[in-house]
């Protein structure tokens, strides 16, 4: 057994880490893979679990119905950061690392065996919210739990490209989610036997849960851990002592995620849908685009992360990136509204490298702005609060501002004020990059 003293890992000693661990970054990325797999397969299926959670003869309404739980996913996700963030800062960062993963394996899995509508009647949308409320809980603390872990176990000049695996696993998870979404609306276009094939996509979830915890149960290097001599001493909660240290830094972190939400979640979950249903591009060519857009994004996240540990600093790279959006906004949803691949391809691909802009140099960028001591804590609830309204309901108001208007580019108009939001945030937001840890 290691001793939990030996085991500690103060601030000093992540200042000084001299080399970047294969292991760890492999544990941060793969916790990742697993959690957006899930929401984004949830995101890309959104017509097919509509039509059968949420039926109904208007489409936009049994849209809506299954963006509403997507929703309602994220908003139950700072609840999950309060918690689980708390379980970091006073017990370590591998134990929400393990927590993070078996929540969220058990979840996906128990999608893919859900009844549906025709077979349980209202039961069943109860039960698929009931499980996103789960899932909602569990990457509350999964991401920024990695972010963290990434960040103090890699050397001062690696941190960005560190915290960068993060969302390499993320958009891995996407990317995942994607090619399982495309694969199901090919086969059951071609087959109507195969009706049940949404479903097995959700169970696959649970084989790469199982890989996660292994990988994370064998963990050599463990992060920040509180010192246990001090567990005799009565010490704040480290939620309080965000909210009274740190506030400053909290209420610009929330700003800052609520714009890269509604940027993350229009640009790559809510295009696709866009692109089909109101521009009439066939779904599946929409969702093998997407799919490419993804590895596009996963190309440019490490680039961005290793620019802002050697050339540009990262307040600098995110600010340019949000800059782009705001700017390319209409005219991509332009492109991606007229249903021709080769437009939409554009709209996607352009997207993709911006957005790979931004999750190559934001977990950094955020984690750097709070002390070790209640990193988790401030992160994940500043964090899960600005993404979790910001990007949850995203597609929701989209699709929502698109119906009241009858305008396919107010959901452009609302990707603009997003990117305004985050871009004033960061203009606030001191700029850490290559500096100590805290």
């Amino acid at each position: 057994m290691t001793d939990p003293a030996a085991a500690r890992t103060d601030v000093t000693a992540i200042n000084k880490i001299k080399r970047l661990s294969s292991q760890a970054l492999l544990a941060g990325m793969i916790g990742n893979i697993l959690e957006w797999y899930d929401f984004g397969l949830y995101g890309y299926l959104a017509p097919v679990i509509g039509a059968h959670f949420f039926p109904s003869t208007n489409p936009i309404a049994s849209l809506l119905g299954a963006y509403g739980g997507f929703a309602i996913g994220f908003a139950v996700r700072p609840l999950g950061g309060a918690v689980l963030g708390h379980i970091g800062d006073r017990v370590g960062r591998k134990a929400v690392l393990i927590t993070s993963v078996v929540l969220m394996g058990v979840a996906t899995s128990a999608i893919g065996v859900l009844p549906t509508y025709q077979q349980v009647g209202l039961w069943a949308p109860v039960l698929l919210l009931v499980v996103r409320i789960f899932q909602g809980f569990s990457v509350g603390g999964e991401f920024t739990g990695s972010v963290s872990y990434l960040i103090e176990t890699s050397p001062r000049h690696r941190r960005g490209i560190a915290g960068s695996f993060a969302n390499i696993g993320s958009t891995g998870g996407y990317l995942l989610a994607a090619a399982a979404a495309t694969g199901t609306v090919l086969l059951s276009a071609h087959d109507p036997h195969l009706h049940w094939a949404w479903r097995v996509p959700f169970l696959a979830g649970g084989i790469i849960a199982v890989l996660a915890y292994w990988i994370r149960a064998n963990l050599s290097h463990r992060g920040y851990e509180p010192d246990p001599t001090d567990d005799d001493e009565p010490r704040e909660l480290p939620i309080k002592q965000a909210f009274t240290q740190a506030p400053r830094a909290m209420v610009l972190a929330i700003v800052f995620t609520w714009g890269y939400g509604v940027a993350d979640y229009l640009t790559l979950v809510f295009l696709p849908t866009f692109a089909s249903k109101f521009g009439h591009l066939a779904s599946g060519s929409a969702l093998a685009i997407n799919t490419i857009g993804e590895g596009v994004a996963i190309c440019a996240i490490p680039i961005a992360g290793w620019l802002t540990d050697r050339v540009l600093r990262r307040r600098t790279m995110l600010i340019l990136a949000f800059t782009l959006i705001f700017c390319a906004a209409i005219g991509f949803f332009v492109l991606a509204g007229r249903g021709a691949p080769v437009a939409f391809a554009l709209a996607q691909f352009g997207f993709a490298i911006f957005l790979g802009m931004i999750m190559g140099s934001a977990p950094a960028m955020l984690a750097e702005q709070f002390p070790s001591e209640f990193r988790l804590s401030g992160y994940s609830l500043s964090f899960n609060v600005g993404l979790g309204f910001g990007g949850g309901t995203a597609p929701l108001i989209a699709t929502a501002l698109i119906g009241a208007s009858g305008l396919g580019l107010a959901a452009a108009g609302y990707l603009m004020l997003g990117a305004l939001l985050s871009i004033g945030a960061l203009a606030l937001m001191p700029d850490r990059s290559r500096e100590p840890l805290l």
